[in-house]
């Protein structure tokens, strides 16, 4: 699975529309990243103080992944942070180690979901780990589709959507289906924060890089899911 550290059977020759019929199911392996991590967490809540059992569903939710997004997340910090040109930004990003804009931002970032999911009533964690993941990775496949990819070189996130149809009604669908788990105020509040997340990155990317890397993708996706916690939290 392109999103997890699952081993599964693989495609002898994987071609641009074998992605571009993957990138429908995006948010719904989000809702089953989003569903481990609650199960860890539940388990974990009747052996463990609140904090420990979220501290540890998020562990899960890292091997499971394989820390992929928050990877993205940590290069756009150092790039952004440390580059004042596209070109220089996007040697940084590509840049396997990581430096002082990443290491803060991993670390503000991890505390803040460590933080809003501790803070969350127990009866709503779990539907908002889950709106959580599928929502942000829907945000995702929607980046793009609206801006080109940044970089040259061949890469699984060059834009793979294709022409806009039933496979984007579908992504949208599984996106904002476990929406329906939460309560309305929570729902709505969760929704316009992740909107609006999307659109601050779509300015910023566009503006610094004129398009999108697949480290733009995983940053959008870790903003959107704290976002959406962050959300709930405030409305619970």
């Amino acid at each position: 699975m392109f999103f997890t550290r699952v081993p599964l059977p693989s495609l002898p020759e994987l071609v641009p529309e074998d992605q571009r019929r993957a990138s429908a199911y995006w948010p719904l392996v989000g809702a089953a990243v989003g569903a481990a991590v609650a199960g860890v967490w539940a388990v974990s809540a009747t052996l463990f103080p609140p904090g420990v059992a979220v501290g540890l569903a998020l562990a899960a939710g890292l091997l499971l992944t394989g820390a992929l997004h928050e990877d993205g997340f940590a290069d756009v910090c150092d790039g952004f942070g440390g580059g004042t040109t596209r070109d220089r930004v996007l040697e940084i990003m590509r840049d396997s180690r990581i430096g002082a804009f990443g290491a803060i931002g991993l670390v503000m970032l991890l505390g803040l979901k460590w933080q809003a999911m501790a803070a969350l009533p127990p009866a709503l964690l779990p539907a908002a780990v889950i709106a959580a993941h599928a929502l942000s990775r829907g945000a995702a496949v929607a980046m793009m589709v609206v801006l080109p990819y940044a970089r040259t070189d061949a890469s699984r996130a060059r834009p793979i959507v294709g022409h806009p149809g039933a496979r984007l009604i579908g992504v949208a669908i599984t996106a904002l289906m476990p929406l329906l788990l939460l309560p309305p105020p929570a729902r709505l509040a969760g929704l316009v924060v992740v909107a609006g997340i999307w659109g601050l990155c779509f300015l910023w990317f566009r503006h610094r890089l004129g398009g999108y890397t697949g480290d733009c993708l995983g940053a959008l996706q870790q903003l959107g899911e704290i976002g959406m916690l962050l959300a709930v939290l405030a409305q619970a």
